[in-house]
């Protein structure tokens, strides 16, 4: 039997070592089905309930096991449902291959049904590279480069084939004018920067006295000479979102996540340093960085199109973070004087006693704080740990402490809702023997999380470890937004667009043959994770939580102040148990005591 395109890009992708494909059906990529039963499903077809879920498991299987994710969809509709889950790839540096499918080639033109420009839909989210194959000859030219520049540059690019030449009997490039031959192999050569560049960011890390670190993830390579430079140096290290799991929060130099959801010693280490050490991070929020002038910068990053961003650095350093921390070290003198690294452990030793007391805060019925508090002792080492954007993201960044081989991840540029749960079905495809925590908000899971909990429930038999644990935090209002309002626009809640119907998440895990736990009461929150670590199958917690309690940035400006202050005075239909909640939590960074 002749082989035919589509039988050839899935071996082309199985040459690449690619071993799972997210996607859904649709007649737009009908020869690539018959294919992959032809190829008794290599790589494996992971069917998702949603495109963009499926552009969601791409991306966090890309994150979660270092290699390119690929995800499919037909023509038209299909393929602008991978829109959202493509750009978070792209804004968080993932690699990710799109294979799209496209009307026949003797339509295009026509306003034939399901027909879209998807040269133009897709040239921006796969700027880098997105082309349309119409011959046999293309390939597998376009698939190698696609592969290729995915992963050399971390973005997000889309290869095109239209229905017809699916089914077209494949024929390598002869050795002719025009023809463009391939062959697989991506290099792993990294760069290192240049002497001169070398010494002149030793010179400035030398004559600091003050010196924060600043980690992306960019630097989940180079953990052993991140922990080695802030030594010698005496430095704090804060880290990005997309960094938390860089290094572990038991060191005692690690102020955590910063930013507008990170703690209150990242906000202390940048507001009082005089030297600025940023290693494999894009940060976007300057304005949690040291303020300009106040401090000389250094900048490391792979990518030389992300250098000098963000702060005026002196010394840009292009290079792999393992490999220029190294050549650094050796130019680097040790600090003499302490007293910067015993301010920076006070801070956040003072900070874990803060985050104790306001998890126990009382609360109606129970505080968020305490679901993710009692949750973080427990996890496994070997853990790995998603979260959605919303709320859940303010305590997933402040009350989580990662140890061990702890992963962890989510949207950190685009910040889309709905990542966590497909994040979570994507890493135990990538690692089926760890376990998998999901940490979502209600909005999040009835924007698209319940769908995803039917997936797991296809696949989640095929795992050696089982666990996968979903924490719902239901409170019955899209929070977040509520308090950005607040906060940012001094408008108060505005019920018809925040308030989200009921919804029994935990009896809906049962009645699909997982388990479900409701948890009502604060001092049955620890039980319930215990009890969801035990289960032999993925379990759902369904948190009760106060939606009162505010997410209070590291440094809550005057402004946020007016501003919430002028949303109450409004009508704000929480506005008097906001005042009570927001009392108590804060009172805990200046009072001692159990925080009830």
């Amino acid at each position: 039997m002749a082989q035919l395109v589509a039988d050839y890009v899935l071996r082309r992708l199985r040459e690449w070592g690619v071993t799972h494909v997210f996607g859904y059906a649709g007649d737009g990529i009908n020869g690539l089905l018959a294919a992959w039963e032809r190829a008794d499903n290599d790589p494996r077809f992971v069917q998702a309930r949603h495109e963009e879920l499926a552009a969601f498991e791409a991306t966090g299987y890309a994150k979660f096991s270092g290699q390119v994710g690929v995800c499919t969809a037909t023509s038209g509709p299909g393929a602008i449902h991978l829109l959202n889950g493509l750009y978070d790839a792209k804004l968080d540096h993932v690699p990710v291959v799109a294979l799209v499918g496209q009307t026949a080639r003797s339509a295009m033109g026509g306003s034939y049904q399901q027909e879209v420009d998807l040269i133009s839909l897709f040239k921006d989210v796969a700027n880098e590279y997105v082309q349309m194959v119409t011959v046999p000859e293309q390939l597998p030219n376009v698939l190698d480069r696609a592969m290729r520049i995915a992963y050399s540059r971390r973005t997000v690019t889309t290869v095109i084939i239209p229905a017809d030449v699916q089914d077209l009997e494949y024929s390598p490039p002869p050795h002719e004018f025009k023809m463009v031959p391939s062959s697989l192999g991506m290099p792993h050569a990294v760069p290192v920067p240049a002497e001169e560049d070398l010494a002149h960011a030793a010179e400035v890390l030398n004559a600091g006295e003050r010196v924060a670190i600043l980690a992306g993830q960019g630097a989940r390579n180079a953990r052993e000479e991140l922990v080695e430079v802030a030594e010698v140096l005496g430095a704090g290290v804060a880290k990005a979102m997309l960094g938390k799991d860089v290094l572990p929060d038991d060191l005692p130099f690690v102020t955590g996540a910063i930013g507008l959801l990170g703690t209150r010693p990242s906000y202390e280490l940048m507001r009082d340093c005089d030297t600025l050490l940023v290693v494999g991070s894009n940060l976007p929020y300057s304005q949690f960085l040291p303020d300009y002038g106040q401090a000389r910068g250094v900048q490391i990053d792979i990518d030389p199109t992300m250098l000098g961003l963000r702060y005026p650095f002196e010394a840009n350093l292009h290079g792999d973070a393992a490999r220029t921390l190294r050549a650094l070290l050796p130019r680097l003198r040790r600090k003499a004087d302490g007293d910067w690294r015993r301010t920076i452990e006070h801070n956040i030793s003072r900070w874990w006693d803060v985050m104790d007391r306001r998890a126990k805060v009382s609360a109606d019925p129970i505080n968020p704080e305490l679901v993710f508090h009692d949750l973080s002792p427990l996890l496994p080492e070997d853990a790995i740990i998603t979260s959605d954007s919303g709320s859940a993201a303010n305590w997933y960044a402040r009350h989580l402490k990662f140890r061990g081989r702890m992963r962890g991840s989510l949207s950190g540029t685009l910040a889309t809702m709905g990542c966590g749960m497909p994040y979570a079905t994507a890493a135990k495809f990538a690692h089926p023997d760890r376990p998998v925590f999901a940490l979502v908000g209600d909005g999040a899971m009835q924007m698209n999380g319940l769908n995803e909990l039917l997936t797991i429930e296809m696949y989640w038999q095929e795992w050696r470890d089982r666990r996968l644990v979903v924490g719902v935090l239901n409170n019955g209002d899209l929070n977040q937004v509520t308090w950005e309002l607040r906060a940012m626009g001094g408008s108060p809640q505005f019920l018809p667009s925040q308030r989200l119907p009921e919804f029994p998440y935990a009896s809906f895990a049962e009645s699909i043959g997982l388990h479900g736990i409701r948890v009502d009461k604060p001092d049955t929150v620890r039980g319930a994770w215990e009890e969801a670590l035990r289960c032999d199958r993925p379990c759902v917690v369904e948190f009760l939580t106060d939606p009162n309690i505010p997410p209070i940035p590291p440094h809550a400006t005057w402004e946020q102040m007016e501003k919430t202050a002028a949303a109450l005075l409004k009508g704000d239909p929480e506005a008097w148990n906001i005042l009570k909640q927001g009392t108590k939590v804060k009172m805990q960074e200046m009072l001692p005591g159990s925080g009830r």
